[in-house]
């Protein structure tokens, strides 16, 4: 899939664990387990919007487009 989740990411910068943010956005651990790892098909705005306000961060911070030409070939 082109989109990548980044999620890990920013959980590190912000030195903030999976647990922690789960409360802090009022999700489950699982549901957000399944976004971290990428397996998500999809997010709802408002999460998209509870993470970054936890993280302050920027939606793209989190989300990246990464062409899939780019990325089984390297280039």
């Amino acid at each position: 899939m082109p989109i990548v989740v980044n999620l890990d990411v920013m959980m590190a910068k912000r030195k903030i664990s999976l647990n922690e943010l789960s409360e802090r956005v009022d999700l489950t651990l699982s549901n957000l387990s399944i976004l971290k790892t990428g397996k998500a098909r999809a997010i709802r705005f408002s999460t998209l919007d509870a993470i970054c306000k936890a993280l302050d961060c920027q939606p793209g911070d989190i989300l990246e487009y990464v062409n899939d030409k780019k990325r089984t070939t390297g280039r």
